[in-house]
């Protein structure tokens, strides 16, 4: 399943990507795996380092689990203005349907800190929606 969301007109846009990874899952077992794809575009006149995220997955029975860390996938990335930074990683959840939410810290180079919202997006088996 593809599902693409972005926020414009942003300081920093965010976009997402996600696909469902079916050899990976197994209904049966209430596994269904997940990886999604993160674009962040600085848009400001600053230099932005990422330096921790906040997640929040949720899944059709409303379970919640929060994920929070310094940086992502193991790196903290420095963005000149105008410049994109990509990363994929991936989310196990117990139904075939759910959500991902959060926000990025990023500061700028005289230290101030900014946070940017990343809006909810779906994690969902293909053709379980229309």
């Amino acid at each position: 399943m593809e599902a693409e969301q972005s926020t414009p007109g942003q300081l920093v846009k965010v976009s997402t990507h996600v696909d469902f990874i079916e050899e990976q899952s197994d209904q049966y077992q209430d596994r269904f795996v997940f990886s999604y794809t993160i674009t962040i575009e600085n848009n400001s006149d600053k230099t932005l380092q990422l330096i921790s995220r906040s997640w929040l997955i949720t899944d059709a029975d409303g379970n919640k689990v929060s994920v929070e860390g310094d940086g992502v996938v193991g790196q903290q990335p420095i963005l000149q203005s105008g410049q994109r930074y990509r990363y994929s990683s991936g989310s196990i959840i117990k139904t075939p349907l759910g959500t991902m939410e959060g926000f990025y810290i990023m500061k700028d180079l005289q230290g101030n800190k900014h946070k940017i919202n990343i809006p909810v997006f779906g994690l969902a088996i293909p053709n379980i929606v229309n």
